[in-house]
């Protein structure tokens, strides 16, 4: 995970710091086929070549992005969980909860839903 380094040392505070490290280990050991790197600056996982999922950062959140179809596959736990979100990704203020059996979800739907993809992003 020192790929993501940089992300880290860029946030603001240590408790940002610790929630993406708890995020980012918790991936690691969730799903270990996951790949990782970082393009846009923004920590991303992929599978098979293929996008997965990413994160970045704001002042007051940071954001998710599992793509529009994996966004649309979990729009109403996402709001029920009070996460702001758009067509491509949602945000988990720094003083929110991170519910990471919804990553779980989403995580698990994306690596499914792509098995066969052999572009970095749907088609």
């Amino acid at each position: 995970m020192t790929e993501f380094n940089d992300f880290l040392q860029s946030l603001e505070n240590d408790k940002q710091t610790a929630t993406m490290e708890a995020i980012f280990n918790w991936i690691s050991e969730t799903f270990p086929e996951l790949e990782t790197t970082v393009k846009w600056n923004q920590p991303m996982y992929t599978h098979h070549g293929t996008f997965i999922i990413a994160f970045s950062k704001s002042k007051q959140h940071f954001s998710v992005a599992p793509e529009a179809k994996g966004m649309a596959e979990f729009t109403e736990q996402i709001e029920a969980d009070g996460y702001s979100q758009t067509n491509n990704l949602f945000r988990i203020k720094w003083t929110q909860d991170v519910n990471y059996d919804l990553l779980k979800s989403i995580i698990q739907f994306n690596i499914e839903d792509k098995a066969d993809c052999t572009t970095f992003w749907r088609t």
